[in-house]
């Protein structure tokens, strides 16, 4: 496509036009019914989303119908769309967001998410040090939840979110030291210890990954049992357990969500793997890919790290 052709479109979306755009134009052609092809070539396929979110979703059309000029409704539409599992309409949701309102950094923060959970790595990168550069400078601001947690209280930000998503982007295109980069900034300036938790660990396992495992023990000195976590319970056992504080069946809790789960597991896997239990990591890493949560970031790394260190093998 031309970058006339390209212009006449964006026109069209932003005019509300009828006529869908190209997807293949934005986004790699998949199987019918698929959001996404995994790194081994399987079709990804959502499961059916419960009614309350498509219920949600069904809200958020509306709303963004109504105003027409809203960002904030653009927002949720798209991480409405993305919550029913339909991530490729939200990444055009938020390529419309972007196009409408380019100085907007929350467009391509929850793009470059959804990049990453259809396996386009490197248009989540692009998105994400796009929005960095955006929100240097910036005053930081809280991001709404979408499904609140027990206390009702939101506890990660625009540009913490932004850090995690790029160095995560980072981390599993084997792009170790910027990722790790990206890890000390997201660290430095995460507002809470569920933010702090959630960059260590990443930091953590891209320190282990380069063999830097003096300076992954220093990472774990500022975590300690009596954090004030809300959220991130996962990411905090398993720091926890890296410092021998914790035994690892200790990690998962009973009753928590697959995707949470797949987390805990990926980085016990990867601590084994990182320790020279190749058998122990190859097992874990397995288990994690049999499942469905094929969306979860512990299960899209336990993908890369199959990728990289298993495969046809």
């Amino acid at each position: 496509m031309t970058k006339a052709a390209v212009w006449l479109a964006g026109l069209a979306l932003l005019a509300g036009c009828a006529r869908k755009p190209d997807d293949a134009a934005i986004l790699p052609p998949v199987p019918e019914g698929a959001q996404a092809v995994s790194l081994a070539g399987r079709a990804l396929v959502p499961a059916p989303a419960p009614a309350k979110t498509l219920e949600e979703l069904a809200a958020a059309r509306r709303t963004a119908a109504a105003e027409p000029r809203s960002a904030d409704a653009l927002v949720w539409l798209g991480r409405r769309a993305a919550y029913a599992g339909d991530y490729r309409e939200a990444i055009r949701v938020f390529s419309r967001g972007a196009a409408a309102f380019p100085d907007d950094a929350r467009f391509l923060r929850h793009r470059g998410h959804r990049y990453i959970s259809i396996r386009e790595f490197d248009r989540a990168v692009r998105d994400l040090e796009k929005a960095a550069a955006l929100v240097e400078g910036r005053t930081d601001e809280i991001e709404p939840d979408g499904a609140p947690n027990p206390k009702g209280i939101p506890v990660s930000t625009l540009h913490s979110n932004i850090y995690y998503h790029l160095g995560l982007a980072h981390f599993l295109k084997d792009d170790l030291d910027k990722a790790l980069a990206v890890y000390r900034k997201g660290l430095e300036t995460a507002p809470n210890d569920d933010m702090r938790v959630a960059t260590a660990h990443w930091l953590y396992m891209t320190l282990r990954r380069l063999g830097r495992d003096a300076e992954a023990r220093s990472a774990l000195e500022a975590i300690r049992a009596d954090m004030d976590v809300v959220e991130n319970t996962v990411y905090h056992r398993l720091l926890l357990f890296y410092k021998g504080e914790l035994v690892a069946d200790a990690v998962t809790a009973d009753g928590e969500a697959a995707t949470t789960n797949d987390a805990a597991a990926f980085g016990l896997g990867s601590w084994r793997l990182a320790n020279g239990d190749r058998e122990g990591a190859r097992e874990v890493f397995a288990g994690i890919l049999e499942g469905p949560g094929w969306a979860s970031f512990g299960f899209i790394a336990a993908e890369a790290a199959w990728a990289r260190e298993f495969a046809g093998r």
